[in-house]
């Protein structure tokens, strides 16, 4: 029902350093982190006004020598034939499918630019949750707000993502020596962009999240060890963005009005 919205977003971070990445993103989106308490695997759940809206682990041993890293999922129908799909579509499988006791089925999977994004097949829910709901509430602050991808080239990566989600081509934003910004919506909504790689070094995603007042998310992540790398920039619509590098590496942004409301 929802397949291709944005549902989850999860940091890799360095060994050793998660529990300075709880207090950073704790005092930053005000988020409660706790353990999830899984068998063999740290993994800490952060939560914000009731909802789960992130995962928080140490780098997996597979992907040792990776910089820490955001990872975005996105709501599949079916984990497995959306992983066969990526294959036929020209993209790459890191990790097949596999059970998430008492949430559902994931996968890890590329886009054929080199992108990494995970998919989950929740397990059913009665009665079926909003639409904006859980991690990805574009009303919400300290929630997912908007998703951005990089990549080599857009324009073939909306064409993966439109035939793998179902994602149509929204407004396109003239960026002068950058480049196109390509919106994209699900639902009928406007979720995130698409543009060139930028100062990016590797095609990937980048999740924002919202914020009630960007100017003071800016004092707290840099008061937190954050660098702050471009921003605030007011974008269409009256907002303001804020992009970010974590103490350990890890890219992000926020999204919201100016000054506190």
């Amino acid at each position: 029902m929802y397949h291709g919205k944005p549902c989850w977003f999860e940091l890799s971070t360095d060994k050793g350093a998660l529990p300075q990445a709880d207090q950073f993103y704790g005092k930053l989106f005000g988020w409660s982190i706790a353990d999830a308490g899984m068998d063999g695997f740290t993994y800490h759940l952060a939560s914000h006004g009731g909802d789960m809206v992130a995962g928080l682990a140490e780098m997996p041993d597979d992907c040792a020598g990776t910089p820490p890293f955001w990872m975005v999922y996105f709501d599949v129908d079916d984990a497995d034939a959306a992983a066969a799909k990526v294959k036929t579509l020209g993209g790459t499988v890191f990790r097949e499918p596999a059970d998430i006791p008492g949430t559902g089925r994931f996968a890890i999977l590329s886009d054929p630019q080199g992108a990494a994004f995970g998919v989950l097949q929740p397990l059913p829910m009665e009665p079926q949750p909003p639409v904006e709901s859980g991690a990805w509430n574009q009303r919400k602050e300290s929630h997912g707000n908007w998703i951005e991808l990089m990549s080599t080239d857009p324009k073939a990566a909306l064409d993966f993502y439109a035939e793998l989600f179902g994602w149509t081509r929204s407004t396109a934003v003239d960026m002068g020596e950058m480049g196109t910004y390509q919106l994209f919506s699900w639902n009928g909504a406007d979720i995130g962009g698409m543009m060139g790689l930028g100062n990016s070094p590797v095609p990937c995603w980048l999740p924002y999240f919202g914020v009630n007042g960007v100017d003071s998310a800016i004092t707290r992540a840099t008061g937190g060890g954050a660098t702050l790398m471009h921003g605030p920039v007011e974008v269409p619509g009256g907002a303001f963005i804020a992009f970010f590098r974590d103490a350990q590496g890890a890219h992000f942004s926020v999204v919201g009005p100016k000054e506190d409301v």
